[in-house]
């Protein structure tokens, strides 16, 4: 089983891997490479590259899987032509962001390439970049931001993406550590694709039976971080997004066993935007939601100041607490020993009706 320095590790690799909506191989090919130095797991792919990461043996309980997405906003190149190159953008970021921004494209044989973003249409997300000089790019390579150095605040990771392969990180150190644990064997991985456009892949998952029907999915996310969600104060048992509430019984279970285990914890809401818990529960899983508050969210440095029309749109690193990060791989073990207890809600609200039900008489 890896230790803490280990797992900050795995999170630093993962973290700084070019991956893009549908362009996910390199994130991929680090979690089969993973899995398969570990005789005792099984990876397997569904039919929409979706990736199922299990213990071998038999179980004695429904399984529980921790899902998190491979991908993050990125550039796709379409066209080169010697220097210029003609690009797509996937994902989610704001209009301003991308004005004569610094781009980096990753070649096959990962070579980066920088240059300049000299065109952009924010309606069909088309734009060209400007190389710096000639590069051996070709249709389907994937880009991203650059930036300008990458201070660090004390306890912070900065890191190109962690949105969210810092989850992947979290969720695979959380089943290294199962694996030592006769009663977390039902415990596994999936880990999707394409969630920055839809949740794509999760919707894939869901409704073509890669999970069974039992499964209780604990979904993991970044999250923008708020005055009421910050960075530093733990991870975050999210109760819905913006498009729907998860499954209640599995999140008071989840709640009940962290409250016991005395884990330090955030319990939020977390609506800015919806996420694959959300397509899980729309297909019948039990699904709750774990995410990491997030700084720089989508790469969008000063996002505050830009919504109140007072700040620079520079393109930055992510950032997330180390602490938050190694809580997170604890609270996904709590919470797959704690999906198969009892909240005691019931008892709770009954003992309260016992000792103050004489009001109503």
């Amino acid at each position: 089983m890896a230790d803490r320095t280990t797992e900050r590790r795995w999170l630093e690799q993962l973290t700084s891997l070019p991956t893009a909506p549908g362009h996910e191989g390199r994130v991929m090919d680090w979690a089969r490479s993973w899995a398969g130095r570990r005789s005792d797991l099984s990876a397997r792919g569904d039919r929409h590259g979706n990736l199922v990461i299990t213990q071998k043996g038999r179980k004695s309980k429904s399984p529980v899987v921790a899902a998190a997405h491979t991908d993050h906003p990125g550039f796709i190149v379409e066209a080169v032509d010697r220097r210029r190159v003609e690009v797509g953008f996937r994902g989610g970021v704001r209009a301003p962001y991308f004005e004569s921004a610094r781009v980096e494209l990753f070649d096959s044989g990962d070579g980066a390439h920088r240059g300049r973003l000299v065109e952009y249409d924010p309606e069909s997300g088309s734009g060209v970049v400007r190389l710096d000089r000639a590069g051996e790019l070709a249709p389907g390579d994937i880009g991203r931001f650059a930036f300008q150095g990458r201070a660090e605040g004390k306890g912070e990771i900065h890191a190109p993406a962690h949105d969210d392969l810092a989850g992947v990180a979290a969720a695979l150190a959380a089943l290294d550590r199962a694996r030592a644990r006769p009663g977390l064997r039902h415990f596994g991985v999936l880990l999707t694709r394409a969630e920055e456009v839809g949740f794509v892949g999760a919707i894939a998952a869901a409704r073509s039976g890669t999970l069974a029907p039992d499964t209780r999915v604990l979904s993991i996310e970044c999250s923008r971080s708020f005055a009421d969600s910050p960075i530093g104060g733990g991870p975050i048992i999210r109760v819905g997004d913006a498009s729907s509430v998860f499954d209640h019984a599995l999140t008071n279970l989840i709640t009940g066993a962290v409250r016991a285990d005395g884990l330090r914890h955030q319990r939020k809401l977390m609506a800015g935007g919806s996420c694959e818990a959300t397509a899980f529960v729309a297909y019948g899983y039990a699904a709750a939601g774990l995410c990491l508050p997030l700084g720089n969210y989508h790469n969008m440095g000063n996002l505050d100041q830009v919504e109140q029309g007072n700040g620079e749109a520079v393109p930055k690193p992510e950032v997330v607490s180390i602490d938050d990060y190694h809580g997170l791989v604890d609270l996904l073990l709590v919470a797959a020993e704690g999906v198969d207890g009892d909240s005691g809600l019931r008892e709770r609200i009954e003992r309260r009706f016992e000792s103050e039900s004489w009001i109503l008489e």
